[in-house]
């Protein structure tokens, strides 16, 4: 029985290990989206919870952090927070967060209901899950963050969770332009 036991044991460490390095990798997923991509992410039109329909180019001339998310990911639940108070440190400088969710109206309305956000949540469907991807997304895993500057220009991307002090970093960098 102990022998079993002692199997069993290594057996979720190893599993623990794999899923703990395929996350860590997932987090160092940074590039530059292409420039093409961020226009197609402009020119979408998306609902928000209520089923208005809301132009992602409302916001051009804005620096922007658009989240990809869904309520059930718990570290895009983790990180909404910290946007939020990144949003109001910064909203006066111009800066917009959008959150983009994976996820169907009511649960949309429900999660922010609970965990509110002082920032756009939209809801994304397939057209939204495709244009992820061509910015850059290949994995289509979440959470997964893009910025764009003033001119709508793609300033990076990241796959995995973003902390709110190296985001707070990054945006102070692109503030400084």
């Amino acid at each position: 029985m102990p022998r079993l036991l002692t199997k069993l044991l290594l057996a979720v460490c190893a599993l623990a290990f794999v899923a703990g390095g395929f996350w860590f990798g997932l987090k160092l997923r940074e590039g530059t989206p292409d420039e093409q991509a961020a226009r197609a992410l402009l020119a979408m039109t998306l609902p928000d919870p209520r089923g208005d329909a809301q132009r992602m180019d409302a916001w051009q001339g804005k620096i922007l952090v658009v989240n990809f998310w869904a309520t059930w990911c718990a570290p895009c639940r983790e990180e909404m927070p910290g946007f939020a108070r990144l949003q109001s440190k910064h909203a006066a400088n111009g800066v917009q967060f959008v959150g983009i969710a994976f996820d169907n109206h009511q649960a949309v309305t429900e999660f922010s209901q609970k965990i509110p956000v002082n920032y756009p949540l939209l809801i994304g469907g397939g057209d939204a899950r495709d244009l992820m991807k061509a910015l850059g997304n290949n994995a289509a895993g979440l959470p997964f963050t893009v910025i764009l500057d003033r001119d709508g220009k793609p300033v990076q991307s990241r796959l995995g969770r973003y902390d709110e002090p190296d985001l707070d970093t990054k945006l102070q960098a692109i503030l400084q332009r």
